[in-house]
């Protein structure tokens, strides 16, 4: 990783106090670490995410908030980890409002909860949301224009976010209806509409400071891609196929912002962030190896389930065509990192830290700091990273499982029994790092 002068640094923290910069946060739903050219993929085209790590600062360990996806957006609004956010899992056993998925509760965020958005927005941002949401449905409290957002446009429903050809989308707190795919048409791709609202937010708020979070539902199945492009006489599976081009069609949009953020004059004065909300769906062992080296994929809390790719791009603050892999950060952290760009004072409730000295190239020490998720889904299940070591457990009086990543990042051997200090500081830590949910409860 690339090393600054001390006088470098300062001059960079100088320049981030003295003119806050915009901040884009760009995240694809479902894809795999494995799944960018940068990344080690062989056969998916994106170039744009490539030409994104060239011009800024590849992370090779940061993780999602959680294995699947509203947990994992509530960590990253709030900065708040799965022991502390109110949404712990896609599905409440009480409370919440009933929706689709077999009458589950879906919980929403409370008005109490303090968001990115509202954090910037108190700085003077302007802020935009498009894609999927996912915290919260019509009616309740957990809707992004009650969350600090200004502007929103997408799904609300992270199930309805399964189609990319709805009757409808939400605009702020109305329904959007999309005429083109009435009555069984498809001719409005939500994606494509999505990029559209993200560049126009842009131009719209170039003169201001704005906050614009870029929700892509790409390239979570259905599989659906209005083109195959270079990847129609591939000799795969149809949903391969539509996987493979769905995120290079998702790479050329994000190209888009970049060269509209260029064009503008934008490019000095805004910070992109370009992440997943979790790990990949499916491995796709032997073909794109979507989960890279780790093991297991999404829902899981092991490696494959959170291990994401982090790019991000500054011109003129972070260094361009470095790659970090050293700092551990994950989604909690983006909250306090953006508030610090902003000059401002972060949440005091949080679990997430600062890593904008990461961001701008300098060693971040955190070897002592735990990193925490938890999952309802079929059981109870924690993990926690610190320094070297991972820990998982499936029950919460479950044995633990000690893993050390710098040598074994497949998490292939168990070495709890050799490290017994290491298990017990786990131990201690999972028995206090977390507080009791009335909508994700844990069988003691």
């Amino acid at each position: 990783m690339i090393r600054l002068t001390i006088a470098f640094f300062v001059g960079l923290l100088t320049a981030v106090s003295a003119a806050p910069p915009n901040i884009v946060f760009i995240m694809a739903d479902d894809m795999g670490w494995g799944d960018a050219g940068v990344y080690g993929q062989k056969r998916i085209h994106t170039p744009e995410i490539d030409r994104m790590a060239r011009e800024g600062l590849r992370f090779m360990q940061v993780y999602s908030g959680h294995p699947v996806c509203a947990p994992s957006r509530n960590v990253l609004m709030t900065g708040q980890h799965t022991g502390h956010t109110t949404i712990r899992g896609n599905f409440g056993v009480t409370g919440g409002v009933r929706g689709l998925g077999g009458g589950r509760n879906r919980i929403p965020l409370r008005a109490e909860d303090v968001t990115v958005a509202e954090v910037l927005e108190g700085a003077g941002y302007v802020t935009g949301i498009t894609g999927k949401w996912g915290l919260g449905e019509p009616g309740t409290p957990g809707t992004p224009n009650k969350q600090g957002f200004d502007e929103w446009f997408g799904y609300l429903n992270q199930r309805r976010a399964h189609t990319y050809y709805p009757t409808f989308l939400w605009f702020n707190e109305a329904k959007f209806d999309l005429t083109g795919n009435a009555r069984g048409e498809m001719s409005q791709y939500t994606h494509d509409l999505f990029t559209g609202f993200a560049l126009n937010f842009i131009r719209r708020h170039a003169g201001e400071r704005f906050f614009l979070y870029v929700a892509y539902t790409i390239p979570h199945r259905a599989f659906r891609v209005p083109q195959l492009g270079e990847y129609a006489d591939k000799p795969w599976e149809p949903e391969q196929k539509a996987y493979a081009a769905m995120i290079t069609r998702m790479d050329a949009d994000i190209g888009r912002i970049l060269e509209l953020l260029d064009e503008l004059g934008l490019s000095e004065r805004t910070i992109v962030f370009f992440t997943s909300d979790n790990g990949a769906a499916d491995r796709y062992d032997g073909l794109f190896d979507s989960a890279g080296p780790f093991r297991e994929e999404k829902g899981s809390v092991y490696e494959g389930g959170i291990r994401v790719p982090m790019i991000v791009r500054w011109p003129g603050h972070v260094p361009q065509g470095e790659t970090d892999g050293e700092t551990v950060w994950y989604f909690a952290d983006f909250l306090p990192t953006a508030a610090e760009l902003a000059g401002i004072e972060a949440p005091g409730n949080i679990d997430g830290v600062s890593v904008v000295r990461a961001l701008l190239g300098e060693p971040l020490e955190m070897e002592g700091r735990y990193l925490y998720w938890e999952s309802h889904s079929r059981g109870f299940h924690q993990a926690a990273r610190r320094g070297r070591w991972k820990a998982v457990r499936h029950g919460l009086n479950a044995p633990i499982e000690l893993y050390d990543l710098s040598r074994d990042p497949g998490e292939k051997h168990d070495v709890a029994a050799q490290h017994t200090e290491i298990v017990a500081g786990f131990a201690e830590y999972f028995r206090s790092c977390r507080t009791d949910s009335e909508y994700f409860p844990v069988r003691r």
